[in-house]
């Protein structure tokens, strides 16, 4: 596995596409002709927003970053006045970046795989957005300010329509967030989108999986199980109610929004937090596990649109409780924070929910109640890449 961003890549250039086409050739045939071997048949990518094919545009890499990517990206800016803060973005062998003083630096990686988090015929503007979002998410989760990321991609081909749309979406996201792009690698091969994000938080603000504690208050932010909803939709399990329902749902699992301004709100307010990716059964029990802590939850709180609360009772404890990709907060907060919470939610324009509590004794466990608090014998886990059908 490679971790180190050939940022080379990315500088501007005066080599010419022909040079940077040889230089290419020969650094896959020579060292990764054996690994690319079995992508020789791969099918080509169809684009989601024509129904029939289109003729590739001849682009070289480095015309594809520049056009794409290095001409959109721009300079973090210095936070707090820090000169130290500034970075080097790209056109370098490397980005340089540093935190203001007496702040941490935070940083999250996360890989979107077609045929495993997203369809074929996605909207690559969506797709854009969604790649960025599912890393800011996990920023929000710390408490955590966004500054900078790098974008690795490979491509099965490189089709001029369908990377506007991408990069559209992508940056459409990273300026509202004024987090730039600082540099990545680009290859060819099946479809895989790979972001690295950079944030900084205060030093000690940061909110950590290991931080609950017993009588803590368990809150959720937004609804839960739309993109769900959306997910079963979009494979035959069930229908949506009407147009308007069917595209709340697609939205809702293709365009998830971080919490940014929540995760910033809720330092040295909340204890622990993490997002919810791969279902609240799941997420919720890292949190329970890291800080030795069990949990009592009332499964009938946890918070979902009407149209998923019409769903049959199996298929809405499904997409509530273990669906995933919701990408909202779930966070453990003293029972004296409860009016402050109120006010950060009114602030942020983000409802807050609270669903269960934290307590002390047994081995790290959810016990489900349901509104009358009586126990629920329900079997659920989060999503895990290796065992997903």
């Amino acid at each position: 596995m490679h971790f180190g961003y050939k940022c080379h890549d990315w500088k501007t250039s005066d080599r010419s596409a022909a040079q940077g086409s040889r230089r290419i050739a020969r650094f896959f045939r020579d060292t990764r002709q054996a690994f690319w071997r079995p992508f020789a048949q791969h099918r080509s990518f169809i684009l989601q927003r024509t129904k029939t094919y289109l003729s590739p545009t001849m682009l070289s890499e480095f015309s594809l970053i520049d056009r794409f990517f290095a001409r959109r990206a721009t300079a973090p800016s210095p936070r707090l006045e820090d000169a130290a803060a500034t970075p080097l973005g790209i056109g370098d062998d490397c980005a340089l970046i540093a935190p203001p003083v007496g702040h941490q630096l935070a940083i999250s990686t996360d890989m979107l795989v077609e045929g495993r988090h997203f369809f074929a015929d996605v909207d690559p503007y969506a797709l854009g957005h969604k790649a960025l979002a599912v890393n800011l998410s996990d920023l929000a989760a710390m408490g955590a300010a966004p500054h900078a990321f790098t974008l690795a991609l490979a491509l099965p081909r490189a089709d001029e329509a369908w990377l506007q749309a991408f990069s559209d979406g992508l940056f459409a996201l990273a300026e509202r967030h004024d987090c730039a792009l600082v540099g990545g690698d680009t290859t060819s091969g099946p479809l895989n989108i790979c972001i690295t994000v950079f944030g900084d938080v205060p030093q000690g603000a940061a909110l950590r999986r290991d931080a609950a504690r017993p009588g803590d208050d368990i809150w959720v932010s937004g609804t839960l199980g739309d993109a769900r909803a959306g997910l079963g939709m979009l494979q035959g399990e069930w229908r949506a109610p009407g147009d308007a329902v069917a595209a709340d749902w697609q939205r809702a699992l293709e365009r998830p929004e971080p919490r940014v301004a929540l995760g910033l709100a809720l330092r040295r307010v909340a204890h622990a937090a993490l997002d919810i990716s791969d279902g609240l059964a799941g997420d919720l029990m890292h949190i329970l596990k890291r800080s030795g802590m069990r949990a009592v939850v009332d499964a009938d709180a946890v918070p979902c649109s009407d149209a998923v609360r019409a769903l049959p009772e199996a298929a809405r404890r499904q997409c509530t409780l273990a669906g995933g990709d919701d990408y909202e907060l779930c966070f453990t907060a003293p029972v004296d924070a409860r009016d402050a919470l109120a006010a950060i939610a009114t602030a942020v324009k983000v409802p807050l929910t609270r669903i269960g509590t934290i307590e002390l004794s047994g081995a790290p466990a959810i016990a489900w109640r349901d509104a009358s608090g009586a126990p629920l014998s329900l079997t659920l886990q989060g999503f895990d890449h290796f065992h997903a059908e």
